[in-house]
């Protein structure tokens, strides 16, 4: 037997604590083992016995959310879910939780909070048993998985034939841990950097304030995606969460396609949906890179690229807050290089002003 995994909850609502607490407990796997009102409370119970998750809410007497999961991260990095009123499609709050480390978000209401959590408790139990997974510990046996559309459920439709055009084009996907990852790779390119398409798997909603987030604090320009917008050095377009992010490509160059579609193994916008279109329209002309996430999302695509010529990129398993897309990439033999996250953005550089390989 394997032992349970062991959650806190932080909130100064004594009903959340109440009903998260009968949700987490009634699961075989996970046991709580300490609720507290705010913060000062929590790091007082944690010196006694630390949790291998945190449910964190953000506003809270004493300390807030956010001061204590910077905290947090700093001093000992741990799990941690958002569950706040905060957590709103847009919210500032919601993309500083997730800069500073949180690895998901569930929202609750201002009012009707104990039927929500009541209704909604499979997917705070599903958050918590995920962010117990994004660390380098044994794994609780997975449940049985549910079916899913991957790429091969496609049509693969035509490639582009060979151009004379030398213009390159990098594409990232990455999910849990993604935006800190990206953030690492992001704020440390210079401005004269090839055009970028990036899949960071985050809900509707959400995107738009973390690109703009990203663009204050890069060199180069960073924005979510628009359907028709132009792929231009310097410049990092992010697939709008609920929507593909397609490259496409004419005697202009290239630009994104934003499409609705089904879930992709489980994701829209899906890892494998971008770097498929980039193989086809882009080939040797591309650098692919994959990054921390869960799952095998971008494998097949990844490998897609490799086999059109494409350089490729794996995040190295010290670096991964969670070593699955990476991973499964590496073991498809879609994996050129598997270098740690401070060595990607230099690499891209390198590449960047390398001559292209032929395909």
């Amino acid at each position: 037997m394997r032992a349970p995994i062991r959650v806190m909850i932080v909130d100064d609502s004594a009903i959340v604590r109440q009903v998260a607490s009968a949700a987490i407990a009634a699961q075989p796997d996970m046991e709580v083992i300490a609720t507290a009102a705010d913060p000062l409370f929590a790091m007082d119970k944690m010196r006694r016995q630390w949790p291998d998750v945190i449910v964190l809410d953000i506003e809270m007497p004493r300390m807030d959310g956010l001061t204590f999961l910077r905290k947090l991260m700093a001093e000992r990095p741990t799990p941690v879910v958002i569950c706040s009123s905060l957590v709103d499609r847009g919210a500032r709050a919601s993309v500083d939780a997730l800069a500073a480390g949180a690895l998901s978000l569930v929202s609750k209401p201002k009012v009707g909070v104990k039927q929500f959590l009541q209704d909604e408790s499979d997917s705070l139990v599903a958050a918590v048993r995920a962010a117990a997974g994004a660390r380098l510990r044994p794994r609780l046996q997975a449940a049985a998985p549910r079916p899913k559309l991957t790429l091969d459920s496609l049509p693969r439709g035509p490639s582009m034939a060979p151009t004379s055009d030398r213009t390159r084009v990098v594409a990232i996907g990455t999910s849990t841990g993604g935006t800190q990852a990206l953030e690492a790779v992001l704020t440390a390119l210079p401005e004269e950097v090839p055009g970028i398409v990036v899949v960071q798997h985050m809900p509707s909603g959400f995107t738009d304030m973390f690109a703009r987030r990203l663009d204050g604090l890069s060199s180069i320009r960073v924005r979510e995606a628009k359907h028709g917008d132009r792929v231009e050095a310097g410049l990092a377009l992010i697939a709008p969460g609920g929507r593909h992010l397609q490259l496409t490509r004419d005697g202009r160059g290239y630009f994104v396609g934003v499409v609705d579609g089904p879930l992709i193994n489980r994701h829209k916008p899906s890892v494998d949906v971008l770097f498929r279109s980039v193989a086809r329209m882009a080939g040797s002309n591309a650098l692919g890179i994959i990054m921390t996430g869960m799952g095998d999302d971008g494998a097949l695509g990844l490998k897609e690229m490799h086999n059109a010529g494409a350089a490729t990129i794996a995040e190295a398993e010290e670096t991964c807050v969670v070593f699955g897309m990476p991973k499964e990439a590496i073991q498809r033999g879609a994996v050129d290089n598997v270098l740690p996250l401070h060595d990607i953005a230099a690499s891209l550089v390198s590449w960047s002003r390398a001559p292209l390989r032929q395909a």
